[in-house]
């Protein structure tokens, strides 16, 4: 029973490294630390069948496991860095990417600081942890215990989930760009037709109080988009698009 306790954790620890929540810079490494043992109590129980003994060897269960597990949490990690890149894509269409500093361990602007941590919290309030336990049930049919990942699938795995990640990014942000293309443009023909008016002077208190009005409208539609993505990827994992 150790040893499957050990194995488990292996690959539960990896992944608890790099999970969105749960690994996040901010959280004290003993609290990782429990968390993962936590996991692992629930869910050795539900896969010793399917691993195997002591004769697979150390060596070889610290290298397969703790791949695995970084790639289950990488895979999760893409769905942060949707949140932040459209939180800086954002930020730049408005002029409100200096408007205060960053507090993440990355210099993030105060709009993807604020995405990244209403997404979290409204992922953890709606049950991430118990869908993990699911995710990393599931994981043992798709990486075997005792076997790296086939290179080719991982590639494949690792491509689409880069691939989503900027759609989703880009869908998040769009209704900001949107906006502020508009704007310039409308800036521009006034400027043609008013050379006298200082427009920069109008225009950019203007865009940034419309950007704010516009991000407490549009961030609790654009959250509920990006759990929505988490739940579909959640809900098929392992389905390459």
């Amino acid at each position: 029973m150790i040893w499957i306790g050990f194995f488990v954790f292996l690959r539960v620890g990896a992944a608890m490294a790099v999970l969105p929540a749960f690994g996040e810079q901010v959280v004290p490494q003993r609290i990782r630390l429990c968390l993962g043992l936590a996991f692992t109590a629930i869910v050795a129980p539900l896969v010793a069948a399917d691993l195997p003994g002591p004769q697979t060897g150390l060596p070889l269960a610290l290298v397969t496991e703790t791949v695995a597990g970084l790639v289950l949490g990488l895979a999760l990690r893409f769905f942060i860095h949707a949140l932040q890149t459209a939180g800086m894509m954002i930020a730049q269409a408005t002029s409100l990417s200096q408007l205060f500093v960053g507090a993440g361990a990355d210099p993030l602007p105060a709009i993807g600081n604020l995405l990244t941590v209403a997404g979290l919290a409204l992922a953890v309030a709606t049950g991430l942890h118990l869908r993990l336990i699911e995710y990393f049930i599931g994981s043992y049919e798709v990486f075997p215990p005792g076997r790296l990942p086939l290179p080719a699938d991982l590639a494949r795995w690792g491509v689409a989930g880069v691939g989503q990640s900027f759609a989703l990014a880009f869908s998040l942000a769009a209704p900001f760009l949107i906006a502020s293309f508009i704007y310039n443009l409308a800036l521009g023909v006034i400027n043609r037709a008013m050379p006298q008016l200082m427009v920069a002077f109008v225009g950019t208190p203007a865009i940034a109080l419309g950007s704010m009005a516009l991000l407490i409208i549009g961030a609790p539609l654009a959250l509920t988009v990006w759990r929505r993505a988490l739940d579909g990827f959640l809900s098929a994992p392992f389905v390459i698009p």
